[in-house]
């Protein structure tokens, strides 16, 4: 198998086979992200996609899940996305479900028809890093897109029987603005109503624009108690029907993971406990280690 480069999955895809169809990230212009910051986009050949298949059919030809990578696979054409499905079903056959992670433009230049045959092909269960719903957020995290449009853009995905992970991140508006961040992306998941919810908190790494920016004071980050604060004002204003709370990521000060609507109240009691815990350094900035995980907790 040929995989190049650091390779970035999900949590909930440790047992997935990883395959490559792409190289880097076809944005790669995200404030806050360095995950591909010398790694230049392209698409990989597909004799080398099919000859990984080959080798997976060898190796683990009783796989259930596959997920494409790098950044966003979803970036490719139907066709070439359906032609991968195809090859995939035929040399792994008890394959159900094809993931990858993807943005909103990437859904945004596929039409309804062609998501419908794509999800007929198995491919769904899509990992989209929306972010936020406040736009000013956006803009500044240099997403691509608008709260309006993600929400356009994951109805059409809804419509077309598609699950996805709503990627949302605590922080992303600041210090000044961690209120609004949280009301403006609580009411996008509420219109939007994702089978997945995937919560981290903002950190940046060396290399990206927002480290710098932090550094020089021209974004101010939230306190650990902001960060508490945002996440329960976020969790109180949910409003869902059957979604899946992952939020064990290590960037989190509460690390959780529940149902929603059935454990809203179990999550906000988990934060008051941590935010009682910690009552002596709600003031202080998170630690970050690798992956932005807290130390200081």
């Amino acid at each position: 198998m040929n995989l190049t480069g650091i390779v970035y999955r999900p949590p909930y895809e440790a047992d997935s086979l990883l395959l490559q169809v792409t190289k880097g990230c076809s944005h790669n212009k995200c404030t806050f992200c360095s995950m591909y910051p010398a790694v230049p986009f392209a698409v990989c050949p597909m004799e080398q996609v099919e000859a990984d298949i080959d080798e997976y059919a060898r190796y683990r030809p009783d796989a259930k899940r596959v997920f494409l990578e790098h950044g966003d696979a979803f970036v490719l054409s139907a066709d070439r996305l359906m032609k991968i499905a195809g090859i995939i079903h035929r040399k792994l056959t008890k394959v159900e479900t094809i993931a990858m992670y993807a943005s909103i433009q990437n859904i945004k230049h596929k039409t309804d028809e062609e998501l419908r045959q794509l999800r007929a092909c198995g491919i769904h269960g899509l990992d989209i890093g929306v972010e936020s719903g406040l736009d000013e957020a956006l803009t500044y995290m240099n997403k691509g897109h608008t709260a309006l449009e993600a929400q356009e853009q994951l109805l059409r995905l809804t419509e077309a029987g598609m699950d996805y992970s709503f990627n949302a991140i605590l922080g992303c508006g600041g210090a000044e603005r961690w209120m609004e961040n949280a009301d403006a992306t609580a009411r996008l998941i509420n219109a939007v109503q994702p089978h997945l919810l995937f919560i981290g908190s903002l950190h940046a790494e060396p290399g990206c624009r927002l480290y710098q920016d932090m550094k020089t004071g021209i974004f101010k980050e939230c306190t650990i108690g902001q960060l508490l604060d945002e996440q329960e004002r976020l969790i109180r204003q949910l409003d869902l029907d059957d979604t899946y709370y992952f939020g064990s990521h290590p960037s989190n000060i509460v690390p959780m993971q529940g149902y929603l609507p059935d454990q809203k109240q179990d999550m906000i009691e988990a934060v008051r406990v941590i935010r009682e815990h910690l009552h002596a350094h709600l003031d202080e900035y998170p630690t970050r280690g690798g992956e932005g995980s807290i130390l200081n907790r």
